[in-house]
């Protein structure tokens, strides 16, 4: 009697999305290989995005992986382009998304913490990677952009990191001391909630919608919106001149789709859309560098910023502040566990000592 061996099961969709991190040029040109599109009709989503209109944000990332979708597919592809509040604010996107109102968007790892044990790792823990290369090889060679995913995927949603950029902080007035930190009521958003008020400082949440005038009206006296491209496009130097450094992370933004119209998608589409996300991904990275250098330099040399490193005590403060957040975070799952552990050895590899 012979016995055969039975083929191994398909990935399924979604754990293929979900392991792209691999996907490479092959991968990229993979679309010239389908041939002419396989179905007929065409498809729209509406996109809400996390960023307004306003942002350098919503056309260099989503405005121009959707102009490209739309010019691959021959315009079979289109999206409907929402900016920041139109549909659903910032914390909101990700359960439009899951119920589909929207079948995408662009949000943050920060507003997932309820759905996700990862959310923090994949955000980027504050104080611990120091460069845009450290944030994207956390996320998709060391597999936390697949931990989350994961985790997103129970609620119906795919994640995917869009980019990896510095998150600074800006301050109407210089500071001298941890007295002085101390003081300020500051606008920030997940793990940096915790870290800047580890460090002394008040924060809370402030829509993006209303954070120019929070600036303003002295509801608030610094906040974080990404960094120096966030705070130009935003024009957030008007009212805080001081520009704080080192970075309070490394973050990635991220977009999200709904697992049931990922699934729904003709192959060719799907194909299309998932390797341009890994496209767009490196290249937006490797752009927003450049961006960042240019509107600090034009910042300081045209609209008064001063570059102001944070005063060492409260640096220490923040040190152990980062220390705490990890090893907190770390205890939320067995997920959290490994991405701890991942993220730890990594840094012992780059020597980065936290005091």
């Amino acid at each position: 009697m012979t016995h055969e061996t039975p083929s191994p099961a398909p990935p399924s969709r979604r754990a293929l999305l979900r392991g792209a991190a691999g996907v490479g040029a092959a991968a990229l040109a993979a679309p010239a290989l389908i041939g002419p599109a396989i179905a007929a009709g065409e498809v729209e989503w509406r996109v809400q995005a996390v960023w307004p209109k306003a942002s350098s944000s919503f056309e260099g990332s989503l405005g121009k992986l959707a102009s490209m979708l739309e010019e691959r597919t021959d315009g079979r592809f289109r999206w409907q382009l929402f900016g920041a509040g139109e549909l659903a604010k910032g914390p909101e996107i990700f359960n439009i998304v899951s119920r589909g109102v929207a079948q995408a968007g662009t949000s943050s790892a920060s507003y997932m913490a309820d759905v996700s044990s990862v959310a923090a790792f994949a955000y980027g823990i504050p104080g611990t990677l120091q460069d845009y290369w450290q944030q994207s090889h956390l996320q998709k060679n060391l597999g936390i952009e697949a931990m989350m995913s994961a985790e997103t995927e129970k609620h119906g949603v795919i994640y995917k990191a869009e980019k990896s950029y510095p998150t600074e902080l800006i301050l109407k007035a210089p500071i001298a001391s941890a007295e002085e930190f101390s003081r300020l009521k500051l606008r920030a958003s997940g793990a940096l909630l915790d870290y800047l008020a580890a460090a002394g400082a008040s924060p809370s949440f402030v829509p993006t919608s209303e954070l120019y005038q929070a600036l303003s009206t002295g509801v608030v006296d610094g906040a974080h919106y990404g960094a120096a491209v966030g705070a130009k496009t935003l024009s957030l130097w008007e009212v805080c001149k001081y520009h704080m450094k080192p970075a309070l992370a490394f973050s990635s933004d991220a977009w999200v789709f709904n697992a049931d119209a990922m699934e729904a998608l003709p192959d060719d589409l799907r194909l299309h859309l998932t390797a341009l996300l890994e496209d767009r991904y490196y290249a937006r990275t490797t752009e927003y560098q450049l961006l960042e250098t240019l509107a600090i330099k034009d910042g300081v040399e045209n609209q008064g910023v001063t570059v102001m490193e944070f005063p060492q005590d409260v640096q220490e403060r923040m040190a152990k502040a980062s220390a705490e957040i990890l090893a907190r975070e770390a205890e939320r799952s067995e997920a959290a566990a490994t991405a701890a552990d991942r993220l730890n050895e990594f840094m012992s590899q780059l020597g980065i000592d936290r005091g």
